[in-house]
């Protein structure tokens, strides 16, 4: 029973993760449906206006914005708290949502767009048969979009994702040495955002964003530059110590503590 809440989402997307990991820690029934990058601007654009993911479905109404997101689940269901309204944590998801992580992700969208095949299994596993190779054929027309779409430009723009990440990692590296998280020694929404979007680099074991393996060279080499960063170890103790696990499935979504499980119903 999802009581109508429904989640659109791109499966690999550090924004989509952390609203993925705030209905689960807050064990909200919902459904989930993935969108391949691409196909879900018509899929998306009449129900927001807008074209990015996360999209939210609730009482009947459609939200976009996973900042926005995650205050409407916390003020509907405030157990356990993720104390979305600490100024010191809304500092810490701007940085990350509105500098790190948009340009972080341009060298791990250029490391996933060498290879078109890796690309369709890292983002539309869900397509059946007929549905993947289309997508795996227009892949030299997406890779286009796609680039241009993140400010993917070249050498600069590249080394100015590299230069972001190395600046995230070494943030909760420091931030965290003392207690082991990002505000006030507890557990917070910061966390989260900071986890999901280093965990495109880092690839937890229990993400639901890890990726398909083998990873290609240029993947495996993004992945090995931070492998050994303070940044990454922190990254994958968040992960282990506070991600209920389980692979991300498209469908009616129930989280399971007694089993710890996350099932579908």
């Amino acid at each position: 029973m999802t009581d109508g809440i429904e989640l659109l989402q791109f499966r690999a997307s550090p924004y989509n993760e952390k609203i993925r990991w705030a209905l689960d820690l807050k064990r909200i029934p919902h459904r989930r449906r993935s969108v391949a990058p691409g196909p879900h601007v018509p899929a998306l654009k009449p129900l927001t206006g807008r074209t990015t993911t996360p999209v939210l479905k609730l009482d009947g109404k459609w939200l976009d914005g996973s900042a926005a997101i995650l205050r409407v689940i916390e003020a509907r269901w405030p157990e356990p708290s993720l104390s979305v309204a600490d100024p010191r944590v809304i500092e810490i998801e701007k940085r990350f949502d509105e500098d790190w992580t948009p340009r972080m992700r341009r060298p791990v969208l250029d490391a996933l767009l060498s290879d078109g095949a890796y690309f369709t299994a890292v983002f539309a596993p869900f397509l059946a048969g007929g549905g993947k190779w289309l997508y795996r054929a227009v892949f030299p027309i997406a890779r286009i979009l796609v680039a241009k779409g993140n400010g993917i430009t070249g050498d600069a723009s590249l080394a100015d994702g590299l230069a972001a990440a190395e600046a995230a990692f070494a943030f909760v590296a420091d931030r965290a040495a003392g207690d082991g998280y990002l505000v006030d020694g507890k557990f917070t929404a910061a966390d989260i955002v900071a986890a999901s979007a280093l965990a495109t680099i880092v690839h937890p074991e229990n993400s639901p964003m890890a990726m398909p393996r083998p990873r290609t060279p240029a993947f495996e080499a993004l992945h090995r530059r931070f492998a050994d960063h303070p940044g990454a170890a922190w990254t994958r103790r968040i992960y282990q110590t506070h991600r209920p696990p389980g692979p991300d499935r498209d469908g009616d979504w129930v989280y399971a503590p007694s089993s710890r499980e996350n099932v579908l119903r």
